[in-house]
């Protein structure tokens, strides 16, 4: 009987690298417009749809913010992986899904509705709740809530 050859495999550990610093106020997040104005803080005005996941705690606080995906002018590419990948190393409770339309309609298309109901779904396997989904405008600072829409 032969034996098999030794093969070295690496030792990983996993942290979290924090980027830079955004001023907040602390509070908890009650409102769309609050969820709005933080996307707005952290990509400002984009020409291209920027997803971004606010990071929460268990009394709904921003912990984090973690920008997902840059995309297209009309789309950004969302995995769950991607998404889920800094709640779990903030240690978060709760997510609040943010994203922009760079033409300015808000209404959301049915990609949008089809990735944010597979992120709700994966946040429940995860023990991480999916409270919200905004669409941003930047130029306006308007926004559309899943919640609000009966979507979520």
């Amino acid at each position: 009987m032969t034996s098999s050859a030794l093969k070295a495999i690496d030792v990983v550990t996993i942290q979290m690298k924090k980027g830079r610093k955004l001023l907040c106020n602390g509070d908890r997040l009650t409102m769309p417009q609050q969820a709005a104005q933080a996307f707005i803080g952290l990509v400002g005005d984009p020409d291209r749809e920027c997803f971004v996941a606010l990071l929460l705690d268990g009394k709904n606080r921003i912990v984090a913010l973690h920008l997902v995906s840059q995309g297209s002018l009309n789309q950004s590419i969302v995995t769950p992986r991607e998404t889920f990948k800094a709640a779990i190393l903030s240690n978060s409770a709760a997510v609040i899904l943010a994203h922009n339309h760079p033409t300015g309609d808000l209404m959301p298309s049915p990609e949008d509705i089809a990735i944010t109901r597979r992120l709700k779904e994966c946040g429940e396997l995860l023990g991480i709740k999916i409270l919200d989904h905004v669409i941003v405008d930047t130029d306006s600072g308007n926004n559309k809530s899943f919640v609000e829409m009966g979507l979520l």
